[in-house]
């Protein structure tokens, strides 16, 4: 009887703890549950969530690709002669009218911390010449944040008047939509820096090297 006893217990505890490698397959299961796609906590894997990751990681990257336009900043021109040099003393259309007198003119409002004026009134007559609607608006919002709104460093001092048909214009801009601040910026630098720059050392010097150059 007590040889059987120990045989039924012996049968009951094997029963009990079930067959060898049971408990290893379920923990294999478990760790299959636990890799599923939706659960990766690293990357050493390849699943798909990755893949979805990596994607999403790059849209910014791509949107940060949109097209940009840079509005011109400079304008190539030869070095001024005598005759141009001593006509921009005749009056401030003929310092302007020249690639030349405008560089020269921007180097001296550069002197006196306001070269935006210049690169206000370049960057309209670039927009005058463009066609395209959707460059005309994409450029008039450059120029508009550049030199219009009050939150730019680069922002030129204009009326309220022109200021406020600005905004209205710009819900549709054109051509000609800074016209009238690119005019009141001319006067400015007609009426104010003119008159600086032909008393001051940068356009005598000039002036003097040429002559000496020509004689």
């Amino acid at each position: 009887m007590g040889s059987e006893r120990k045989e039924i217990r012996k049968r009951q505890m094997s029963i009990a703890q079930g067959p060898p490698g049971a408990a290893r397959g379920q923990n294999a299961g478990g760790n299959r549950g636990s890799n599923a796609c939706c659960f990766c906590w690293c990357c050493c894997c390849s699943c798909s969530c990755l893949t979805v990751r990596n994607q999403e990681e790059q849209k910014p990257k791509q949107a940060s690709r949109e097209l940009k336009i840079d509005l011109p900043t400079s304008e190539e021109s030869a070095s001024p002669t005598l005759e141009e040099v001593n006509a921009w003393a005749q009056s401030f259309d003929k310092l302007m009218i020249t690639p030349a007198g405008r560089n020269t003119f921007r180097e001296f409002l550069r002197t006196e911390f306001s070269e935006e004026n210049m690169l206000f009134w370049m960057a309209c007559e670039e927009l005058k010449t463009e066609a395209n609607k959707t460059m005309i608006e994409e450029k008039a919002r450059i120029i508009y944040d550049d030199y219009i709104s009050i939150l730019s460093p680069k922002e030129v001092s204009l009326d309220s008047g022109v200021r406020e048909v600005i905004n209205k214009n710009m819900l549709e801009p054109s051509q000609d939509i800074f016209d009238d601040a690119q005019l009141q910026i001319y006067t400015l630098m007609h009426r104010d820096s003119y008159p600086r720059f032909m008393t001051s050392a940068l356009y005598k010097d000039l002036l003097q090297s040429l002559s000496e150059k020509s004689i």
